[in-house]
C-alpha cells in the first residue's frame, strides 16, 4: 500500500513538471521569435543613437517633447558622406524681402519687438547661442512606425496632382486635398501666411496639414518637393499636437527625405524653433485667430534653398544639390491641406481638414491662407498670377479664393471629411 501511494506521488510529481514544461513553453516564444524580437530592439536603439545626439542642455516641454539643444555641427545632416565638407552657410546672401539676413539670423529679437511665445517648449527654457533644438526621438515613435525605414517619411504619390486625368486619384493615393496652385512658370520660393488649428484625426495612421509645396520637374518617379507648413500626424508624434513641419523629397517618395531633421538633409541654423515641436497657441472656433508666415526662396548665389518661420526666424537651408530640378527653379507652387483617407470602416474618413469647417463659413471658423506670394527670377516677391484650385471631392473639402486689403491673395480651406453629402 506505501510503494502504491509512493508511485503515485511520483506519478503526480512528474504530471506537474510537465504540465509546468508545457506552459512554460506555450508562453515563451520561440526562438526565432526572440531572435527577430532582438533584432528589431538592436535597430531601434541603433536609430536612436543615430538620431539623438549629445545634448548641450534638455528642456521638457509641457506637452511631453523633450527638446535637446544639440552643437550646430552635430545635427543629423552632417551624418551623411555627401555634408563630409559640407561649410555651414550661416546666413542667406540675399532674400526676396530686402531685409538685412544677418538682422533676421539673428536668434535675438529685433530691438522693439516682444517676445512672443511660437512653440510650446519656450515655456520652460531656449536653448542657447551655438545650438539647435533638435525634437527627442522616442523608442515608441519608431516602434509606431511600419519599419525602421519608413520611420519619418511620407508615402508615395501623396503630392495633389491638379492636372491628373485619373478617375481614381482617390482611392490610388489615399490621400486628399484642397489647395490653391501655380503653374507654367519658373518660379524661386513662395510665401503665405498660414492660420493655425487642431484638426480632429479619427483614425492613428492618418494626419491633417496645412503646408506650401515647392516642386520641380513632373509628377512621375523624380519629383523634387519642399514642403514646411503645420501639421497633425498621431502616427508620427504619438499625438494630436499641431506642430511645424518640412519634408523633402527628389524622387518621389522612394528613397530620398523625410520629415524635419530625421535624416540628413535640412541644415538648421537658428536656436530658437524646433522642427516638429508644438506651435502655440493655435485657433479655436469664433474665438481668437492665430497663424503663422512662412517663407521659402532660393539663394540666387548659393542656389540653397532657404526657410524663414515668422518676420524674424531664418530656420536653415536645404542644400542646392540635394535636387536636380529644383537645383534650377521650381515649376509649380501649391498651398492648402492635405488629409489622409484611409476608409477604415469602408466609410470616408472624418479627419478634419483646416479647421474642419467648411471655406464658405469665413474668418472666424475656415481656416485661411492669405498673403499668398511667389519668388520671381529677379528675387522679388509678387502676386501669383493665374491662381488657380483643386480638390478631389469638394463635398469633403473645398477651396475658395479672393482678393483685396491686407490679405492680398487668400483663400479659404477645409471641411470635415465625412458628412451627409460625404459619405
Amino acid at each position: 500500500m506505501a510503494m502504491e501511494m509512493q508511485n503515485r506521488r511520483k506519478t503526480m510529481r512528474f504530471l506537474l513538471l510537465l504540465l509546468v514544461f508545457f506552459f512554460t513553453e506555450m508562453a515563451a516564444p520561440s526562438t526565432a521569435s526572440r531572435s527577430t524580437s532582438s533584432t528589431q530592439n538592436l535597430e531601434v536603439q541603433t536609430q536612436l543613437k543615430l538620431l539623438n545626439k549629445p545634448a548641450v542642455k534638455s528642456i521638457k516641454s509641457p506637452d511631453g517633447d523633450i527638446i535637446d539643444c544639440i552643437e550646430l555641427a552635430h545635427q543629423p545632416a552632417f551624418d551623411h558622406p555627401l555634408f563630409k565638407d559640407h561649410k555651414i552657410q550661416m546666413a542667406p546672401n540675399f532674400d526676396p524681402e530686402r531685409a538685412v539676413a544677418e538682422s533676421k539670423v539673428s536668434s535675438k529679437t529685433k530691438p522693439g519687438s516682444s517676445r512672443t511665445i511660437t512653440q510650446l517648449w519656450h515655456l520652460n527654457g531656449r536653448c542657447p547661442e551655438g545650438t539647435i533644438p533638435v525634437r527627442r526621438t522616442k523608442e515608441d515613435d519608431l516602434l509606431r512606425a511600419s519599419s525602421i525605414k519608413a520611420f519619418g517619411k511620407k508615402r508615395h504619390k501623396s503630392i495633389p496632382q491638379p492636372r491628373s486625368a485619373d478617375p481614381d486619384l482617390i482611392s490610388q493615393s489615399g490621400h486628399q486635398h484642397a489647395i490653391a496652385y501655380v503653374d507654367g512658370d519658373k518660379f524661386y520660393g513662395a510665401k503665405a501666411t498660414i492660420n493655425v488649428w487642431e484638426p480632429k484625426i479619427q483614425q492613428p495612421n492618418e494626419f491633417s496639414l496645412s503646408q506650401i509645396w515647392i516642386l520641380g520637374g513632373a509628377f512621375g518617379e523624380d519629383l523634387n518637393s519642399i514642403e514646411a507648413g503645420w501639421q497633425v500626424s498621431p502616427d508620427l508624434y504619438g499625438d494630436n499636437h499641431t506642430r511645424l513641419f518640412t519634408y523633402w523629397t527628389s524622387d518621389a517618395y522612394q528613397a530620398t527625405g523625410c520629415y524635419n531633421l530625421l535624416c540628413s538633409g535640412f541644415i538648421q541654423i537658428n536656436n530658437e524653433i524646433a522642427m516638429g515641436a508644438s506651435i502655440y497657441p493655435i485657433s479655436g472656433y469664433r474665438v481668437s485667430q492665430y497663424d503663422i508666415s512662412l517663407l521659402v526662396w532660393k539663394d540666387p548665389t548659393e542656389g540653397n534653398w532657404w526657410l524663414q518661420f515668422g518676420n524674424k526666424y531664418v530656420l536653415g537651408y536645404w542644400p542646392a544639390f540635394l535636387f536636380s530640378y529644383l537645383s534650377d527653379s521650381a515649376s509649380m507652387i501649391e498651398w492648402g491641406g492635405e488629409v489622409v483617407n484611409s476608409e477604415s470602416d469602408g466609410q470616408h474618413t472624418s479627419t478634419q481638414m483646416g479647421s474642419g469647417h467648411f471655406p464658405g463659413e469665413g474668418f472666424g471658423k475656415a481656416s485661411y491662407f492669405k498673403n499668398i506670394e511667389i519668388v520671381d527670377g529677379s528675387n522679388n516677391l509678387r502676386v501669383p498670377k493665374g491662381l488657380a484650385t483643386f480638390t478631389e471631392q469638394s463635398n469633403c473639402y473645398d477651396v475658395q479664393t479672393g482678393k483685396g486689403g491686407n490679405w492680398g491673395n487668400y483663400f479659404y480651406y477645409g471641411g470635415p471629411g465625412r458628412n451627409l453629402n460625404c459619405p
